[in-house]
């Protein structure tokens, strides 16, 4: 193959990978946008409270909380995660829900066996 022919095959490649690289990078719709945006805050929300409410469970009541038994959401402005504990016998809880709100950013109630511990 000669140098001029290994130079056009370049050049030819350069625009296929142009070409598949403008193909594949199209704009996104304010309905994408606007749907990725909310994926995105509810993420948000949910990995806050996850790391918020079992460090402040443990806090209270030295029991360590894992997977919660039931999550509530509009998933736009809150979550509210409930756990299910071993037993208040040993120094633990029997139930304690945590709801975080995102206008707040942190932990807006938190109630365990029906006390209330926060609520702002």
């Amino acid at each position: 193959m000669s140098e001029t022919m290994k130079i056009i095959l370049g050049v030819a490649a350069l625009f296929i990978a142009g070409f598949i690289m403008v193909g594949t990078n199209k704009q996104q719709s304010k309905e994408e946008m606007e749907a990725a945006s909310m994926i995105r805050n509810y993420s948000a929300i949910q990995t806050m409270a996850s790391q918020k409410c079992p460090a402040e469970i443990m806090k209270i009541t030295g029991e360590q909380v894992f997977f919660p038994s039931e999550t509530l959401s509009d998933k736009d402005s809150y979550i509210t995660l409930k756990w299910v504990g071993e037993g208040g016998k040993t120094g633990g809880f029997k139930n304690a829900s945590c709801t975080l709100k995102a206008a707040l950013g942190g932990i807006s109630e938190l109630v365990i066996d029906d006390k209330v511990i926060i609520k702002k």
